[in-house]
């Protein structure tokens, strides 16, 4: 990979990991608008894992809460701490149970297609806009309840499909459960850094078995992409406390139309990358 790509790749699913608008629909692009070869997997493992420390680390007070909750629940100590290991728990078994079944049949191969990409960004960004509108701004993480997080983690199960965004998706059943912005997006990302460390760590595995090495220019494109993500979730935190998520939605029903013309017009594959 030159450089730029390096850089490209690293901006890309370092900013739209934590925005609504598809880190694995905007990486799927890249080769189709860029020609160049696709990163592949290894490296979309390692950017990936960029994104899961940088969610560790702003989230860090949350995440040693969840610990503390986790000596707690294998104590039988009622606690907060407790009740959010265990949420978290609850809203994150969804999408990894049904993550290891598209893996067994290699679904996620049949999916990278531009059209379903257009399509997704489309329909699940109206779908975040009726929600945030329309949903109302009452709970906390704090008030999550098992179904809460059941119903979220579904959600969330939407996400393997390229176009959808998982935290976008993921905000939206928060949204629709009536949880504020920023507490919607927390557990959101609280939920997915066990389904993206472990597709992660999977994937890495499966590279290990393979004997493929991990080259340089990914671990700076890792390194990298933490930066630019932890930058991000810090902005995109800020900025939801006191705005809607229509600049969001605004920007993926324009990308998908866009693509939609494309795909139209011949200039784009509809069904391969």
């Amino acid at each position: 990979m030159s450089q730029i790509q390096i850089f490209v790749l690293a901006l890309i699913q370092g900013i739209t990991e934590y925005l609504p608008i598809s880190s694995s629909g905007h990486s799927i692009l890249v080769p189709a608008f860029t020609g160049w070869p696709d990163q592949g997997v290894l490296t979309d493992a390692i950017t990936n894992l960029g994104t899961v420390f940088a969610t560790i680390v702003y989230f860090y007070r949350e995440v040693l809460m969840m610990l503390r909750g986790l000596v707690d629940f294998v104590s039988f100590r009622a606690s907060a701490s407790s009740n959010l290991f265990q949420q978290v728990v609850v809203g994150s078994i969804p999408v990894i149970a049904l993550g290891l079944i598209y893996d067994h049949y290699k679904v996620d191969e049949v999916l990278r297609m531009p059209l379903l990409i257009a399509i997704n960004s489309i329909v699940f960004g109206v779908l975040l806009y009726i929600a945030d509108t329309w949903g109302r701004s009452v709970k906390r993480v704090g008030d999550v309840t098992r179904w809460d997080a059941f119903f979220i983690g579904c959600f969330q199960c939407l996400a393997l499909n390229p176009g959808t965004s998982r935290s976008g998706i993921t905000m939206t059943g928060g949204r629709f459960l009536g949880f504020v912005r920023p507490d919607a997006a927390k557990f959101a990302f609280l939920i997915g850094i066990a389904a993206n460390l472990g597709g992660s760590v999977k994937k890495l595995g499966n590279a290990y078995v393979n004997h493929t090495a991990i080259t340089w220019q990914q671990m700076e494109c890792g390194v990298l992409t933490f930066f630019i993500g932890l930058a991000t979730v810090s902005l995109l935190m800020q900025y939801i406390r006191t705005h809607s998520f229509l600049p969001f939605v605004i920007y993926r029903v324009i990308l998908g139309s866009a693509m939609l013309g494309l795909i139209y017009a011949g200039a784009l594959n509809a069904w391969h990358v």
